[in-house]
């Protein structure tokens, strides 16, 4: 089959890609660079150095026979969301836009797009299942919202089959792929940088919720079971139906459980300080992904360790993250 990824040139997207290689697609990874990076991009991949802003290029550039699209280019930054929310409705929403215009011009009517937890908000109950009803508190969530509801629309109106995956907390690394923000917002690769004595220490913001131990729990998840995800998603969809999952363990860790893994893990002491909470943190987002599992048949077998370990490997074999 031949993939277009967009977005292949960051975190999740070069990951992604690099497992359908693997799988015997052919790949070309869409990317503009402004926040992935060239490194990234798998051997044996194709890239198109576009933006999904140019649409009279994307227009142009997608009629090569593609047979399928895993669409994981957008901003995601919740803090730059919430200060410049018009960056995310412009980019991940009308990036989104010009690129299913550009797929129905030239009849490519498969598409598996990344979507998000944030787009159920601060939800009341947990574990959280796909029929909890959305309701963003930023930008980000809301933009992603906005897309999965372009694909219900889309798949009603033009027979598209769309899948879009809710990503819990995506943590690890893959062999030569790993994470590489700037700026870094995730929770583990900011332990590991104060593990590497990058920074002083690691920043805990709440200890007062009502959890175990006082700090907010999250779901983990390890970036090659999410890939896999996308890959058994592809292989089910279904012309004219929109599905979504959610994607995560169902296992909650707190942050100071979290720190207290990377201690074992790394052998490092990462010296934490305790901040007041963060508005908008909820105090659990936790998945219920048994949708993925009956339907796609999908199996995350990575525990919390797993995830730190080939993080703390890809951050000490890459300190300045990727050369580009």
């Amino acid at each position: 089959m031949r993939t277009l990824v967009t977005g292949g040139a960051g975190y999740v997207g070069s990951v992604v890609a690099a497992q359908l290689l693997d799988a015997g697609h052919e790949v070309v990874v869409l990317d503009d660079l402004r926040r992935g990076h060239r490194a990234a991009i798998p051997p044996g991949a194709s890239h198109l150095e576009l933006s999904l802003d140019d649409a009279h290029a994307l227009q142009e550039r997608l009629g090569g026979g593609f047979d399928a699209v895993l669409h994981f280019a957008a901003l995601s930054l919740v803090a730059e969301s919430v200060e410049h929310p018009e960056r995310y409705w412009r980019n991940n929403v009308g990036g989104t836009r010009n690129l299913l215009d550009a797929m129905r011009t030239h009849g490519i009517a498969r598409l598996v797009f990344s979507s998000t937890a944030a787009t159920y908000g601060e939800p009341e109950t947990v574990p959280i299942t796909e029929d909890q009803p959305p309701a963003p508190v930023n930008a980000y969530g809301a933009s992603k919202l906005a897309v999965d509801l372009m694909l219900r629309d889309e798949c009603v109106g033009h027979g598209l089959a769309a899948t879009s995956l809710r990503y819990f907390n995506v943590a690890g690394a893959s062999g030569e792929q790993g994470e590489h923000h700037e700026p870094e917002t995730h929770l583990i690769p900011l332990i590991l940088q104060a593990a590497a004595g990058k920074r002083e220490h690691i920043k805990i913001f709440g200890t007062d919720y009502p959890t175990r131990d006082g700090t907010a729990v999250r779901d983990y998840i390890h970036i090659e079971d999410l890939g896999d995800a996308h890959l058994l998603a592809l292989d089910h969809l279904t012309a004219g139906e929109h599905r979504i999952y959610n994607l995560g363990t169902g296992d909650g860790f707190t942050v100071r459980e979290v720190i207290e893994a990377s201690r074992r893990v790394t052998g490092e002491p990462i010296p934490a300080i305790e901040e007041a909470r963060r508005p908008g943190d909820p105090p659990a987002l936790v998945a219920d992904a048994s949708r993925a599992r009956e339907e796609l048949g999908w199996n995350p077998s990575r525990g919390l360790e797993d995830m730190i370990a080939d993080a703390w490997a890809w951050h000490s074999a890459h300190p300045d993250g990727y050369a580009d």
